[in-house]
């Protein structure tokens, strides 16, 4: 995979299947609105209340509040594609830390996320490893996350890239207050 730049496309060949990443733009935000909507859903429904949901959504998913984050500096969004179409999306962003986090200078991974029908092709893979390769070239010391501790899929994913757990931080979706457990990752430690 070419590591110099995420501003132009990249080609991954993961189990006979071509999945590109690219950096999003604001000219995205619907496509990002409507991919990140299906995906959470997709992850947590089954597991919340609708209303809990519904709350959450359009507080954080609207293509208005996806054109605010997408034109934020400290935001950086990659977009999978698998031809042409949207499969999977992660967010790397500056943002506070937690106490937990002892780092001078890391990053936080805020959403990494795949199709439903994409989990277990390589889409989130990709992504880790773009993620991973954008945090590293612009010097972060590691990156950081937060994981629905009920979340087991995504925590065996994300021990699998070396992810450790270093504390908990409380997640609101909607009325409902949730665990989250924080992860942490170096970047001086190979991708797999």
């Amino acid at each position: 995979m070419d590591t110099n730049t995420l501003s132009r496309p990249r080609t991954v060949t993961m189990q006979r299947m071509k999945i590109t990443i690219r950096q999003a733009g604001v000219e995205d935000h619907e496509r990002l609105s409507s991919l990140a909507r299906e995906t959470f859903v997709d992850s947590f429904a089954a597991d919340n209340h609708p209303e809990d949901m519904a709350a959450y959504l359009e507080k954080a998913f609207s293509p208005r509040i996806q054109a605010t984050e997408l034109a934020e500096p400290s935001s950086r969004f990659l977009i999978a594609e698998a031809g042409g179409k949207p499969v999977g999306y992660a967010r790397l962003v500056e943002a506070s830390t937690p106490p937990c986090i002892n780092a001078k200078k890391p990053i936080q991974l805020s959403r990494l996320y795949a199709r439903k029908r994409w989990i277990g092709s390589g889409v989130g893979s990709a992504l880790m490893t773009a993620c991973i390769v954008e945090a590293t070239r612009r010097q972060f010391e590691g990156i950081w996350l937060g994981v629905w501790g009920r979340n087991a899929r995504a925590i065996r994913f994300y021990n699998q890239w070396g992810f450790v757990q270093i504390g908990t931080q409380p997640f609101v979706l909607g009325n409902d207050r949730q665990t989250d457990l924080i992860l942490w990752r170096p970047l001086d430690v190979p991708p797999r």
